[in-house]
């Protein structure tokens, strides 16, 4: 028997109105008070320096938030993907923007040649200009013919620059490796690629531990960039401006800094400064392009480069939180020390590590009797479906919890842990200072792809 799925209108009517408290646990929450805020933030952020904009949708995977990423009153509507699943979720969006604004995806990872063809068949669909590939070894010039075969025009390209990251890309100094700028020339000329320009991303930034370290970490990926494009000029088109696409979620938090009233760095810092120069005043012919993912949601990992001065608690600035249940505690001596045990572990919260603490999660104030901010509850230990919460601080104290209680747990990675998740509850404590009660809920693209026709026809 074949299997069926809830659609979003399914979840809406059974859910909305309904408290966290009466729904299945554990469960992704997300407040959409903060992610408001954090997008506006971005919006004015972008506009005020000048610069453009392109939005990683890896995260939350929803067309809702990507939605909220997009300044309609501009020219134009820029994504990122890493799976082909994550555009056509984007697919019912990108039709109604391309009514009123030029779009542009891309399929960030360097190209996987199996994917070419639907790319094809999706650009064909949203118009030229629409997809656009990342390229850094010459082997892959040639599979974008097949995107030409079947659009019948070019296909967008930036190349990946390795800023020092060293996930992927190439070397400034090391552009033209093995020829993959005449490759692209020669392409360009056959008319099945147009070059925009060259990507980095460096998540060298998470290490950052202040505002002028994550401001410093961009301006060293610019300045990359710009070697790169003034060092192989003569291999690259002419006349027309090539795109700098560069960023990660603490460099861009850290460009709020440089915007009165978003919370700043003195403008008189060496980091400032130089950052401000390189955005607003970039070399001829060239632009920049600010990207970045999770700033909507924001995680620990996150939170503890502190790139943006004047951020508040993290109730006030993370969005995503993983609701569970208190199924037992041991606060009587069973134990060395006062615990509990929740109904979610690896699976639910991820094991991905925080540079600030060893815990895989820190329990919000949501809900409890007591401040726990000074002394935080983390989420100590986990195995596949449990996970052990005590203090952060070793303390003898009772973990002020009871059998039955729900909690919200910050996770240290978002993208990582949502990827549980089917669907998000949506909340807002705007409307309800509690954020307890359902207002929406958004379906989660989840896999690499859609193969399944049960599942293809949801995204058409």
């Amino acid at each position: 028997m074949a299997t069926t799925y809830p659609t979003k209108e399914d979840l809406v009517k059974f859910y909305v109105g309904k408290d966290l408290a009466d729904t299945n646990k554990p469960c992704a929450v997300l407040d959409l008070s903060i992610i408001r805020r954090h997008c506006e933030r971005m919006k004015n952020t972008v506009k005020e320096l000048g610069v453009a904009f392109r939005a990683h949708v890896k995260t939350h995977k929803t067309i809702e938030l990507s939605e909220m990423q997009v300044d309609k009153t501009q020219p134009s509507a820029k994504f990122i993907v890493s799976t082909l699943l994550e555009l056509e979720t984007l697919f019912p969006l990108l039709q109604e923007l391309k009514k009123s604004q030029q779009i542009n995806v891309l399929y960030g990872i360097p190209l996987v040649p199996s994917s070419v063809s639907r790319l094809a068949e999706l650009a064909l669909q949203l118009g030229e200009g629409s997809i656009s590939v990342m390229i850094d070894h010459p082997d892959q010039v040639f599979f974008l013919k097949k995107f030409f075969e079947i659009t019948g025009f070019p296909v967008c390209v930036f190349v990946k620059v390795d800023t020092g990251y060293h996930r992927a890309g190439i070397p400034p100094s090391w552009l033209n490796r093995n020829g993959l700028l005449e490759k692209l020339a020669d392409a360009e000329k056959e008319g099945y690629v147009f070059l925009l320009g060259l990507y980095s991303h460096s998540s060298l930034s998470y290490g950052a531990k202040t505002a002028a370290e994550a401001m410093g970490y961009l301006s060293t990926e610019i300045r990359g960039c710009k070697d790169a494009l003034n060092r192989w000029r003569d291999l690259l088109p002419q006349g027309r401006e090539l795109v700098i696409s560069v960023g990660a979620t603490p460099q861009f938090v850290s460009s709020h800094n440089l915007v009165p009233g978003a919370g700043a760095v003195s403008s008189s810092s060496a980091e400032a400064e130089e950052l401000k120069a390189l955005l607003q005043e970039p070399d001829a012919n060239m632009t920049i392009e600010l990207h970045a993912g999770v700033y909507p949601l924001l995680d620990l990992q996150q939170i503890t480069t502190h790139a943006r001065d004047g951020a508040g608690k993290l109730e006030d600035e993370i969005a995503l939180s993983i609701v569970a249940e208190v199924c037992s505690v041991y606060n009587d001596g069973e134990r060395e020390k006062p615990e509990a045990l929740l109904a979610a572990g690896t699976l639910a919260l991820a094991r991905e590590p925080c540079a600030s603490y060893s815990g895989w999660g820190v329990l919000s104030s949501w809900g409890l009797d007591e401040e726990v901010e000074s002394s935080r509850l983390i989420i100590d230990r986990i195995s596949q479906e449990h996970g052990v919460v005590g203090w952060e601080s070793g303390s003898q104290k009772s973990v002020p919890l009871k059998v039955g209680d729900i909690v919200k747990i910050f996770t240290n990675h978002a993208c990582v842990a949502g990827a549980f998740y089917g669907f998000y509850f949506v909340v807002d404590s705007d409307r309800d200072p509690g954020a307890s009660k359902i207002v929406d809920v958004w379906l989660r693209g989840r896999g690499s792809a859609v193969t399944d026709p049960l599942l293809a026809t949801r995204y058409q």
